[in-house]
């Protein structure tokens, strides 16, 4: 199993104070947890793409490529690229100049995205967003099989053999497709023979392990390769040396964060006792010392019937800068290498 990180470069107030770090300095901060991502031995640290005045990830490839430059192993992917509203010959330029940057440790994950600003100021109707999507996983996927494509669609002027470059370093540059909870995105991933990340942020694992067998159904009945079929969570996560201590961290950020965009969607504001229910052994926030972290790992993974990668979604937690860092060296030292044992001895 990869065990990782994703980021959407959060810049937000402390939890009694509306102070907040500058945007270069927090960008700073992010290039150094990737950085110690890397020497703590996590498979893959990935970028968000939103255009939020709280976020900083609008042009995820650029910070990806900076980080590519101060790192040596870890994959280095997006999390996601909205390309619904995106351009996929910029997004496979984009994204291929960073393999070639990183020596063949991109990857790509593509999505509709959880919030809709990047249709309106790329002048797209969000209400096209599906359509937009069909159209546009199609042409990437085109792409990235042949450099001089032939195609036409509704959204995009037409492709008439012009040749698209660079070329990545890998043979093929990894593509996943990020989903939320609709049971015809889950379907449309196995169908095009993409691995599969699912967005997990609330709830229970289990209630998602119906819609992957939909993707696994119908992986396997369009006849794609096995070794292809992958499935990926991304996850709520924090790792303290104490339980007590993650949750305290994390909470105040969490909370703040989904209050206010809670707000705009109509929802009532957060608790601390509903936060308690999703750090609890039922719950999907993957939150606690790094014993209660791998365990939760595991009891997921097997709810849902097997899991080839977990993310984690740290940006949530507005406190010092020490303690993120701390989570990501408990994560690479002491979780994600007990999971790996554990898993070992059940093959």
């Amino acid at each position: 199993m990869e065990i990782g990180v994703d980021s959407f470069a959060a810049i937000m107030p402390g939890a009694t104070t509306d102070a907040t770090v500058s945007p270069a300095d927090r960008l700073a901060n992010l290039l150094e947890e990737v950085e110690i991502a890397d020497s703590v031995g996590l498979d893959v640290f990935g970028i968000g793409e939103h255009h939020r005045p709280e976020f900083l990830d609008s042009a995820p490839a650029v910070i990806l490529a900076a980080a590519a430059a101060r790192t040596k192993s870890i994959r280095l992917t997006s999390a996601v690229t909205v390309l619904s509203a995106a351009d996929p010959v910029r997004v496979f330029q984009e994204f291929a100049t960073l393999d070639l940057i990183s020596k063949g440790r991109a990857e790509l994950v593509v999505g509709r995205g959880s919030f809709g600003e990047a249709y309106p100021l790329f002048g797209m109707r969000f209400e096209d967003y599906d359509a937009l999507f069909a159209e546009k996983i199609e042409l990437l996927l085109q792409i990235r099989q042949t450099n001089d494509v032939h195609w036409s669609g509704k959204f995009r002027p037409p492709l008439s053999g012009q040749g698209i470059y660079p070329r990545p370093y890998q043979s093929v540059l990894p593509i996943w497709l990020g989903v939320g909870g609709t049971a015809r995105s889950f379907v449309r991933a196995g169908e095009l023979g993409l691995p599969l990340i699912v967005a997990i942020i609330g709830g229970e694992f289990r209630r998602f392990r119906s819609l992957i067998d939909l993707y696994r159904q119908a992986y396997t009945r369009a006849g794609h390769p096995e070794d292809g079929m992958r499935v990926g969570v991304h996850a709520m996560g924090f790792v303290a040396d104490t339980t007590a201590e993650a949750k305290d961290i994390f909470f105040p950020g969490w909370a703040r964060m989904f209050t206010e965009i809670g707000r705009e969607r109509g929802w009532s504001p957060v608790s601390r006792a509903q936060f308690e229910a999703q750090c609890g052994p039922g719950g999907a926030f993957l939150i606690g010392d790094p014993e209660t972290v791998v365990r939760k790992i595991i009891d997921a993974s097997e709810a849902l019937g097997g899991i080839s990668r977990f993310t984690f979604q740290m940006s949530s937690a507005s406190r010092e800068y020490k303690e993120m860092k701390r989570s990501i060296e408990l994560l690479g030292r002491d979780v994600a290498p007990a999971v790996r044992s554990l898993l070992a001895e059940r093959t």
